[in-house]
């Protein structure tokens, strides 16, 4: 069985046991993480789809660590000018391991 969730602006497709990197969601690691905007839940073609969402399922996970993702860099510019700029970022985020998928 797996789902698609939506956190953090972006929808993943995740299951059962699955460790899956994403934004930073606030909790210490140990800590329970409940997904309620669940997009689709089943299993090939026992599926079901929400509008958007699915009011009756749930999808639970285990926080297991907040960490910093790997730096990117921004680099421009101009030739001949003298005009350089550089930017870094590195994203917050969150390690969380699905743990129940639930359709009510």
């Amino acid at each position: 069985m797996y789902a698609v969730i939506a956190t953090g602006g972006k929808q993943l497709k995740v299951e059962e046991g699955q460790i899956v990197d994403i934004e930073r969601v606030a909790g210490e690691p140990g800590s329970t993480v409940a997904f309620k905007e669940v997009l689709a839940i089943g299993e090939k073609a026992d599926i079901q789809i929400g509008t958007p969402f699915l009011e009756n399922a749930l999808v639970e996970g285990e926080l297991v660590n907040n960490f910093r993702g790997p730096k990117l860099i921004a680099f421009k510019m101009k030739r001949r000018k003298g005009y350089r700029k550089t930017k870094g970022h590195r994203q917050e985020l969150s390690k969380v391991k699905i743990t129940k998928l639930e359709l009510k």
